[in-house]
């Protein structure tokens, strides 16, 4: 089978809003949700800021006795997943239970929640462990809650290929309803880790910002004076459907997904290649895919992370494919003002893409001031965009040298 998928239902919970119309108005508005991190006291910390959910109730979207028994990385995914499922308008039942499956990305699951538990091990001993601590720290737990809360029974998995892996969820969800073993996927990725270890990790291998004194300012993909990327949290999911499918309930329609890539660099624990080879090939394996030429491609949501190396290797990578068209596509990093979500930022950035081909408007890369000789491409800088926008694709490219590239297209019956 190859039948066509489109997405009919997106949830959002972000650091620039809870809810998808929330966080597309502050995204084109071009609002930083970075400031100062209050989960814990920075004083000795090189880093003292990130991107973190504010305003966020999980009793607003799931019982009080399972919003007590969850990390926030899973509950910022039982919530996507509702408001994704309340925009669809898809019902499930015993009906079609087993024809409709789930799968999120996630890149570190639990991370804050092992770390209380290895300090009150440390302190108290043994038996002040939590019973729930293994349910609450793996990150299938995300995709196997879904299932339970929402009576999801067909394909269930949880993929954590590091900052790919929201996309690659989407990506492997795609396929399988391509492929006809689903009717519809609950799919996007999630991530919570604003934590100690987390910050103090990043900071020891030098990859993180430390624009402490001007927050909003801290993540500059592309531009000059960039010097690391800021960690964020929330979640993006998508209710994915066989185009018959939703055309039989007269779903709404936000976009096609056509085309999807996955490569490995096969170079280096953390840093992609110079050339930005297994980008390349990520990119034109979703094109082909797609069934696509390159200059059908309008935009690209970049992983454009605001690290020094990546957006130098990511615009090469773009132009090996793109040749002198590279120049004509618009590329934004939307990371520029949500920061970088890890695991969970595939999932929140095809919900953009998606957005983006819906309403044909392109968010920007705010904080672009001082072009870098070589990253000199049309980042749309610092305004939202209003254009024409048929096709899009996103990017995602993660440690250990995992890609994932996805394309998605504007609906024609």
């Amino acid at each position: 089978m190859n039948r066509r998928v489109v997405i009919t239902g997106l949830g959002l919970v972000t650091p620039v809003g809870i809810g998808v119309e929330q966080t597309w108005k502050s995204l084109c508005a071009g609002k930083s949700g970075i400031a100062e991190i209050t989960r814990f006291d920075t004083t000795d910390y090189q880093t003292k800021i990130a991107a973190e959910v504010k305003d966020f109730n999980p009793e607003d979207f799931m019982p009080k006795k399972d919003a007590k028994r969850v990390e926030p990385f899973i509950a910022f995914a039982l919530a996507a997943s509702r408001m994704a499922i309340d925009d669809s308008g898809l019902v499930i039942d015993s009906s079609n239970e087993y024809r409709i499956g789930a799968i999120t990305g996630c890149g570190l699951g639990g991370l804050r929640f092992m770390e209380d538990t290895v300090l009150r091990v440390s302190n108290q001993g043994p038996k002040r462990v939590s019973p729930f601590f293994i349910p609450m720290m793996i990150g299938n737990m995300a995709p196997g809650m879904i299932s339970i809360l929402f009576g999801a029974k067909g394909p269930n998995s949880s993929l954590a290929t590091a900052c790919a892996a929201g996309t690659h969820a989407v990506g492997n969800s795609f396929k399988l309803i391509q492929n006809g073993a689903a009717d519809a996927m609950i799919t996007g990725g999630t991530e919570a880790v604003i934590s100690p270890s987390c910050v103090a990790g990043f900071n020891s291998m030098k990859a993180l910002s430390t624009r402490n004194d001007e927050p909003e300012k801290a993540s500059r993909p592309f531009d000059r004076d960039r010097d690391g990327f800021v960690v964020g949290e929330g979640g993006g999911i998508l209710i994915l459907e066989a185009l018959d499918h939703a055309l039989a309930r007269d779903a709404r329609i936000y976009a096609e997904v056509t085309g999807y890539g996955m490569t490995g660099d096969g170079y280096h624990m953390t840093s992609p290649p110079p050339d930005g080879n297994g980008a390349v090939r990520c990119m034109q394996a979703a094109i082909e895919d797609a069934g696509f030429e390159a200059d059908e491609i309008d935009y690209i949501n970049a992983h454009g992370t605001s690290t020094e190396l990546n957006d130098l290797y990511e615009t090469r990578a773009i132009k090996s494919v793109f040749k002198d068209y590279a120049y004509s596509l618009a590329v934004s990093s939307t990371k520029s003002m949500t920061g970088h979500l890890l695991g969970g930022a595939g999932g929140v950035e095809t919900v953009f893409t998606a957005l983006t081909v819906y309403h044909d408007l392109i968010p920007p890369t705010i904080n672009y001031e001082n072009q870098d000789e070589e990253c000199d491409l049309d980042y749309v800088p610092n305004t939202a965009r209003e254009a024409k926008v048929e096709n899009a694709m996103t990017n995602s490219f993660g440690f250990g040298g995992t890609n994932g590239t996805l394309i998605l297209s504007k609906y024609k019956s």
